[in-house]
């Protein structure tokens, strides 16, 4: 659900709590469907650059992203992407941080005119696949091997984990992006936002501020929607615009549709899937907490989450852009 302005966003007052059926969505969640790995704190992390990504690469992992690929689907009302593309127009579409194949398949399946390539650090991609998609294992952050404008599409969603230079890595896209060709960067806005009062003093909102902190002791930057405003336009592309979509922490909404994008974020709480990701490896390595610490911490802001007496949300930005035909 696109948000243009900054309304108050309703809570639903009887919506209770998801504490009381979390096998109910467990076996949601169980319904979805190599050799560089790492095992520590429990999870898996691969080995390609390696202490670069700080989020695990296993099949809870996996579980997290292909749910997550069905909430974004959600908030963006069924479609793949934002950006105006024209099939007469899809030669090529790159895929950046591909994660599990699940966009790129879905994107090879709508468009077979098109030949897609899903990149990723990691080789978690299934071995089946259309006959117009493929995957690489590469990592963005170095020189790119495609041809310079060569894709018709880049695509780039929640790899912010894995960025440290984003000048650079819009210049990538911008190099090997066709003239007429347009890229899109999905990523989740790193900032909570309560209209009520109840999220001041949280465990939720200690979550976030020890995540921001520990994520700029890593190296890591989160930009906010002017940045990559002003970062695709410096690298030359026209036409530059951002879609911004309610991202709730919870089923709390009174709105329906956004109630179903806070389930599709509970079903990881429940699971162990959101909060320990992108928790695990920069509480334990820059944020001061042992293993134990931050697991606890983890389940008290799923309890939290669950309970739906927290009413925060932040923003997923869809920000695209298109490269200028050549004169």
């Amino acid at each position: 659900m696109a948000s243009s302005s900054a309304p108050v966003i309703e809570a639903d007052l009887d919506a209770g709590t998801s504490s009381d059926y979390g096998s109910s969505l467990a076996s949601e969640t169980a319904s979805l469907s190599s050799s560089i790995v790492d095992y520590v704190y429990g999870r898996r992390y691969h080995r390609l650059s390696e202490g670069k990504y700080t989020l695990p690469n296993d099949e809870t992992e996996q579980d997290r992203l292909d749910l997550y690929h069905h909430q974004n689907l959600l908030m963006l009302g069924g479609r793949l992407h934002v950006a105006p593309l024209k099939p007469e127009n899809l030669a090529r579409v790159l895929d950046c941080g591909t994660g599990t194949g699940i966009w790129a398949l879905d994107m090879g399946e709508a468009h077979p005119e098109a030949h897609i390539i899903g990149a990723d650090l990691s080789a978690i991609q299934p071995s089946w696949v259309f006959p117009n998609v493929e995957f690489q294992v590469d990592d963005l952050e170095q020189e790119w091997t495609w041809p310079d404008n060569h894709f018709s599409f880049i695509h780039s969603r929640t790899i912010g984990n894995s960025i440290r230079d984003w000048p650079a890595y819009v210049g990538r896209m911008y190099d090997h992006t066709a003239p007429g060709g347009w890229v899109e960067l999905a990523e989740l806005e790193m900032k909570l936002y309560c209209d009520d009062n109840t999220l001041k003093g949280t465990i939720l909102d200690d979550y976030f501020q020890l995540f921001m902190s520990s994520a700029g002791k890593a190296g890591l930057h989160f930009p906010d929607a002017a940045e990559y405003i002003k970062m695709l336009t410096d690298a030359g592309f026209v036409d530059v615009r951002i879609e911004k979509f309610v991202h709730p922490w919870g089923a709390w909404p009174k709105d329906k549709a956004l109630k179903q994008v806070g389930l599709c974020l509970e079903i990881s709480v429940v699971n162990n899937m959101a909060l320990e990701a992108y928790a695990l490896a920069l509480f334990t390595r820059f944020g001061g907490l042992t293993q134990q610490e931050a697991t606890k911490m983890c389940k008290d802001v799923a309890k939290v989450v669950l309970s739906r007496k927290v009413h925060a949300y932040n923003h997923l930005w869809h920000v695209i852009g298109r490269k200028p035909e050549k004169k």
